[in-house]
């Protein structure tokens, strides 16, 4: 592993945010990851494991404690049935993970093309796009539990996963991923699209099978559209992706927000999707966009993107505060125009330690 003092953390992000790290260690193998996390935990310091960066807004203050980034690498394949277990470390990254599924022609991971950030990262978010989520072929994973002290496999049930979450991070810092278990499918053509942008794209129906490559490019174009391809050379991408998860309502609330839209933009669509747990999940684009908040939004150095409304950008030269008053300038908004609480996507991390 290797050990530096005083390391800047905003090129390690996205954002291009956040201040500097007292101390960052990169750990390259699974004993690195559990000696420094169980080091930290004996010696009661403050602790921060930091993937690709993609999913995290740093304090402008940085961190005073330790940084581990995990780094570890390797991929292991057997065959189980006419599926594929495919096995990653938790420090493999994601696109380029994705890519060589589909060279290689598993199914599975195709619409999850172009996300920033590593497999690790991959579950604690059960990342999700274009009508997939990683939890769809997710079977185990491999983490250290910091309550127990040891390393532990956890099936995909166990995993807890829903909407953007799982027990990974409805229980933060607890769990340090090491290794993820995916069960992949076999052949030319994609998993049935699930997504009627991507659907229309690709010319077939919601529900029918692509070509894989196909589906992986038809993805990428689409997401480079919106600026959520990493591109240097492109402003728009310097964010976090999406910034706020779409809301779930229940009924009730549901009836509320429909009240509220017909008053203020008379008969218009409103987007939702139903959920397995019966509530109903509302673009939280569409909301924000209504309240006032359309793309390229914001003077200064942090705005929303010129190309998606639910992407807040770091222009050039803003800061973490600037960042989270302009969240929470949209999430009030929002708020009181359709009594709706938006809740940020990415893990927002505190200066201090919060109180246990």
């Amino acid at each position: 592993m290797l050990d530096r003092p005083d390391v800047p953390l905003a090129p390690l992000t996205t954002l291009r945010l956040g201040g500097p790290a007292r101390r960052l260690v990169t750990a390259y193998d699974e004993q690195s990851v559990v000696e420094v996390v169980r080091a930290a935990d004996a010696a009661g310091e403050r602790l921060l494991v930091l993937g690709g960066g993609s999913n995290v807004v740093l304090p402008d203050e940085g961190v005073d404690g330790t940084v581990l980034r995990v780094a570890v690498h390797g991929l292991a394949a057997e065959h189980s049935g006419d599926r594929v277990l495919l096995t990653a470390a938790a420090g493999e990254e994601w696109e380029s993970f994705v890519g060589l599924c589909v060279a290689d022609r598993l199914v599975g991971l195709e619409a999850l093309s172009g996300i920033p950030g590593l497999v690790g990262a991959s579950v604690v978010q059960n990342i999700g796009a274009y009508g997939q989520d990683v939890s769809q072929t997710v079977v185990q994973v491999r983490a250290y539990d910091r309550a127990a002290g040891r390393v532990v496999v956890l099936t995909g049930e166990a995993c807890r996963f829903a909407y953007r979450t799982s027990v990974f991070k409805a229980e933060p810092g607890r769990w340090v991923v090491l290794a993820v278990t995916f069960s992949l499918g076999t052949g030319e053509l994609s998993a049935p699209v699930g997504y009627a942008e991507l659907a229309r794209r690709l010319g077939v129906e919601v529900g029918e099978r692509a070509p894989l490559s196909q589906v992986r490019e038809a993805v990428l174009a689409l997401r480079r559209g919106k600026g959520m391809v990493l591109d240097a050379a492109d402003p728009d991408t310097r964010s976090a992706g999406s910034f706020f998860t779409n809301p779930l309502l229940t009924d009730e609330q549901l009836r509320s927000l429909r009240e509220r839209v017909d008053e203020r933009c008379g008969s218009v669509r409103l987007p939702t999707w139903p959920e397995p747990d019966g509530r109903t999940k509302v673009s939280a684009a569409w909301l924000i966009e209504r309240a006032g908040f359309g793309k390229g939004a914001f003077e200064g150095p942090v705005g929303i993107s010129s190309k998606h409304t639910l992407a807040l950008v770091n222009r050039g030269s803003g800061t973490t505060r600037e960042l989270l008053d302009v969240a929470g300038a949209v999430q009030q908004g929002v708020r009181e125009a359709f009594g709706v609480e938006l809740v940020p996507e990415p893990v927002v991390v505190p200066a201090a330690p919060v109180p246990a």
